[in-house]
């Protein structure tokens, strides 16, 4: 139905439905993981009602100029990025305000900004639609110059809000917004999708991807395996099957990494600790689906000597850790510290 889009055939029809009835709201709410595509969705969904694709297809996050320039501004003060607010309007009627900065956030100025071109008549036609990505990263101030735009956007104007947790935005600005969700995309989903993509190692990214074709496609493998050995070891000693000694190397090794980001890493410790919880909970069964497969046996060995109450306390650190994100948090501090949690309960 969308050109070049897998998956979320369910969300395809219902935007579908819109236009052919030409019943859109003014306020839509993309709410699934990271990677399914939902900002892709909403561009696809743009160029159908805006006409001129490829200049909307500019605004993609993931094309290498767009990521020099966002990767690039996170080295700009802080002063020097809100005199310039990041925003991508390759086409008039067509803007993209993603997070921007070192924390990934959605700013205050940004906001201000999409409040002021909100008036602005559309350059051609009838509609201008604006794309807020991961929306759930706006902070409380940038979030509540949002809503003073849902709650009167003028005729014109259709916003669409990414989110990967809808329960990180207010409640007022869910409950003004439609809200359509993503699901990970199936197996035969994601083949289609590897061929199409003409993936190096269709099997292992699928596996490893979870359903997500935006991961699938970005994966660099060999580091994504040296960030999950890491995460792996972590585990291992904040359950005590290996010594402390054998963690603080590792520990040393990130703390020197600046472009390995925290939350790279707690979401390798939520899948991980998913896992574990899974072969507990199977008694290791050999047929349990875990997304690790090629570390099963050292996760069933881990599996058998951690108690329901470890996994949920390790979780529970990992939460708290992911709640100080964005207030730049240390990282080897951070997972030192959760490590001591986790021996505490081992």
């Amino acid at each position: 139905m969308f050109e070049n889009y897998w998956g979320n055939r369910h969300v395809q029809i219902t935007l579908e439905g819109m236009i052919e009835r030409e019943r859109i709201p003014q306020t839509m709410l993309f709410a699934g993981l990271e990677g399914l595509g939902k900002a892709t969705l909403a561009r696809r969904f743009a160029a159908r009602l805006l006409q001129s694709p490829e200049k909307i297809e500019h605004d993609d996050l993931s094309l290498a100029e767009n990521t020099s320039l966002i990767a690039a501004r996170e080295k700009l003060p802080a002063d020097k990025r809100n005199e310039d607010p990041l925003v991508f309007a390759s086409h008039p009627d067509f803007l993209t305000f993603p997070p921007d900065g070192p924390l990934r956030q959605l700013s205050i100025p940004q906001m201000r900004l999409l409040k002021e071109r909100a008036q602005y008549k559309p350059l051609k036609g009838t509609r201008r639609v604006f794309l807020i990505d991961q929306a759930d990263r706006a902070n409380e101030q940038a979030a509540n110059s949002l809503l003073k735009t849902l709650e009167e956007p003028p005729d014109h104007l259709i916003l669409i809000l990414t989110a990967e947790n809808v329960y990180d935005l207010l409640p007022t600005i869910r409950s003004r917004s439609v809200v359509l969700n993503f699901s990970p995309l199936d197996n035969e989903d994601m083949q289609d999708f590897a061929r199409a993509r003409k993936l190096e190692h269709p099997d292992r990214r699928i596996a490893l991807s979870a359903g997500s074709p935006g991961l699938a496609a970005s994966l660099d493998i060999e580091l994504f395996q040296k960030r999950r050995a890491s995460m792996l070891a972590l585990l291992k000693t904040g359950a005590g099957v290996a010594t402390y000694a054998s963690w603080l190397p590792i520990s040393e090794a990130l703390g020197r990494t600046k472009s390995d980001k925290l939350e790279f890493f707690l979401k390798l410790l939520y899948e991980l600790l998913r896992d574990v919880t899974l072969l507990r909970e199977a008694g290791g069964a050999p047929a349990t689906p875990i997304r690790n497969y090629d570390l099963r046996p050292e996760l069933t060995a881990l599996a058998s000597r951690v108690s329901r109450v470890w996994i949920l306390n390790a979780v529970k650190g990992v939460d708290e850790i992911a709640g100080l994100l964005r207030r730049n948090i240390q990282k080897s501090i951070a997972l030192d510290g959760l490590l001591m949690r986790m021996r505490g309960s081992a």
